[in-house]
Parts: C-alpha cells; sequence; structure tokens
C-alpha cells in the first residue's frame, strides 16, 4: 500500500485543514504495517499557476513545512518533499498531456472556480492543473489517495488518464500505471466557516475571525470562540435538532472532532445548554488541542536549515520512489533518453 496526497503551500494551517486532512495523514502514518509507505508533498509547482509572489512561496514552503512536522507527520516515517526538488512530477505531466483530453479539462470544476469570468487571462497551468495532479499520485505507482469532495473529480481524473495510457501504449499484463483508489477516512470532519456554517473554513477568506489558525494563541482562539456566529437557541440534545442550524453544527462538530466523541454524545453533555456554556468549553478544548503544535511549530520555524533538511531528505527518497516510473513512461512512448 502507498499513499501519496499533497498540500498547496499558501499560508497558514487551520484548523479545518488538520481536523479535515492532516490529523488523518498522520493517523495513516501510523497505521500503515511494514512494507507500506506514505508520501506527502507541498505543492510548490501548483502553486505558480496562479499569480504569486516568489519570496512568500519560498517561506510558506517552509512554513507548511514546519506545520506537518508539528502535527505528528514524521519524516523518519514518511517522505515529506516539496515538488521542486522532484522535476519527475513536471516531467511526467508533460508525458501525459498527450494523453490527456481537452474536453476531459474542460469539466473540471476547478478551473472554473479559479479563473472567474476571465478564462482567457488565465494561465495555461491553471488549465493543465489536474494533469499535474494525476502525475504526482501516478508517478509513484500510488495504491490509495486521501480525497475530500472536492478532489474526488481530479482523482477520478488521474484514473481515465492511467486507464488510457495502459491501454495505448501497454499491455493488460504489463500496465505502466497503477489506477489509485480513493482513501476516505470515515471520521474525516468538514469544518465550516465560523462566521458562516454553510461556507467552508478558509485561508482565502478576508475575515481572521472565520478561523482557527494553528498559530493562534490561547486568548486568540477563546476570542474567536466566544465571537463565533450562533444562534439563539440552546443546544438540543440529540443531533436531528441540529437541523437548519449550521452554525450551531459546526461549533458541536469541530468539538466531536477535537475530543474524538460523536455528535449525539456531545449534545447528551451539552444538550439543554446555551452557548454562553458551550462556547468556552469548546475553546478550552481547542487551546488543549493547539497550544502543543502552535509550541513546536515556532520552534521548528527558527531552524531553516532544518528543515530543508527534512525537504531534501524527503525530494532524495521521492526521487528514487518514482524514476521507475518516469523510466517506463518514456520508454512505452518510444522517446530516447540519454
Amino acid at each position: 500500500m502507498r499513499v501519496v496526497s499533497g498540500i498547496q503551500p499558501t499560508g497558514n494551517l487551520h484548523l479545518g485543514n488538520y481536523l479535515g486532512a492532516i490529523r488523518n495523514w498522520v493517523r495513516m502514518q501510523d497505521e500503515l504495517e511494514g512494507g507500506s509507505e506514505c508520501l506527502f508533498f507541498l505543492a510548490d509547482l501548483h502553486a505558480i499557476s496562479m499569480p504569486h509572489d516568489p519570496a512568500e512561496l519560498r517561506r510558506a514552503t517552509l512554513e507548511m513545512a514546519a506545520a506537518l512536522v508539528a502535527c505528528g507527520i514524521d519524516p523518519d516515517r514518511s517522505i515529506l518533499f516539496n515538488q521542486a526538488q522532484v522535476p519527475a512530477h513536471a516531467e511526467l505531466q508533460w508525458l501525459l498531456n498527450g494523453t490527456a483530453r481537452m474536453g476531459w479539462l474542460n469539466r473540471m470544476t476547478q478551473f472554473k472556480d479559479k479563473s472567474g469570468k476571465n478564462r482567457e487571462g488565465a494561465s495555461a497551468a491553471l488549465f493543465t492543473y489536474p494533469v499535474l495532479q494525476a502525475a504526482d499520485v501516478l508517478l509513484y505507482q500510488t495504491t490509495h489517495v486521501p480525497v475530500g469532495e472536492d478532489q474526488k473529480q481530479h482523482l477520478e481524473l488521474a484514473r481515465d488518464i492511467a486507464q488510457k495510457f495502459n491501454n495505448d501504449f501497454a499491455s493488460e499484463a504489463a500496465p505502466v500505471f497503477t489506477l489509485p483508489d480513493p482513501i476516505t477516512p470515515p471520521d474525516a470532519v468538514r469544518i465550516m466557516s465560523l462566521r458562516d456554517g454553510t461556507a467552508k473554513m478558509s485561508k482565502s477568506d478576508p475575515s481572521e475571525m472565520s478561523r482557527i489558525n494553528l498559530t493562534d494563541d490561547a486568548d486568540t482562539i477563546m476570542k474567536k470562540v466566544k465571537k463565533a456566529k450562533t444562534d439563539a437557541e440552546p443546544l438540543p440534545s440529540e443531533a436531528a435538532g441540529l437541523g437548519g442550524r449550521p452554525e450551531a453544527y459546526n461549533l458541536v462538530s469541530i468539538y466531536g472532532a477535537l475530543a474524538g466523541r460523536s455528535v449525539d454524545a456531545v449534545l447528551a453533555e451539552f444538550g439543554g445548554q446555551g452557548f454562553g456554556t458551550f462556547k468556552p468549553a469548546l475553546g478550552e478544548l481547542m487551546v488543549e488541542v493547539i497550544a502543543p503544535i502552535t509550541e513546536r511549530f515556532r520552534a521548528l520555524l527558527e531552524d531553516h536549515e532544518a528543515l530543508d533538511a527534512i525537504l531534501a531528505k524527503g525530494a532524495a527518497k521521492a526521487r528514487e520512489r518514482g524514476a521507475p516510473t518516469l523510466t517506463a513512461t518514456y520508454e512505452a512512448l518510444g522517446l530516447v533518453r540519454g
């Protein structure tokens, strides 16, 4: 079993990243048996598909590496690296561009969302972004990819590209690419904005009050939780009573995710109580979970050489893992390499 997943280095991680993805990465790392491995990468090549500041990208890449290690990703048990140090990602993308079809890419919702009304002004990199995502996982003969609802379309495209390439250039007995399967962790949580229970918690939200950053101190966390949008009704005693109350459901879900309890179990404790009681309890739980991460994150950020060494070590391992697939792809296409 080989698990591959990536995250763009676009700023501080927040609680939604941690509970929705990173915590599950750590669990997969800890639960994999001998012979299996996890590769986690910082998608800096993806980041340049949109306007960016080079110095900021460099800073954000190191910051994201520090955050992942602080959250529990162990560079000695998982392979942690940034794409730019593994040129095979970009090479394989180009090789797969001959197999990917314009119609497939035209149907990808992310390009439509990110380009907005100015599609003619969007970069070619943004349009072919899903092919690089396919290369990211196909390069390593990945068996499983952790995905949320918003990424399922991209994994389906990767499978389509792999299947067509195998059909066109390989035999059924000796395919070039493994078709990766999705993993949706049973306890994956979709964390919503503290200001709008119908919108996902996001780094791009202009309001700092909408999210809990993993760098927030205890006072900031308590302030944000106490100011989180809610309604005037007390909490119900069971989950069905949260219907039509997105902000209330979000806060209860966050508590449950942090405490390792179901929504019903949380409501069994707090049902009938108002948010004046529940919010302080939620804030204290957040501080308890986040404070150790923040402390380690800040310590790691002070040693850029150590972070560079972690990424270099991971990139060397990733290059080794990806080399056979890249060679097989060139050969299958009839290309002569020096």
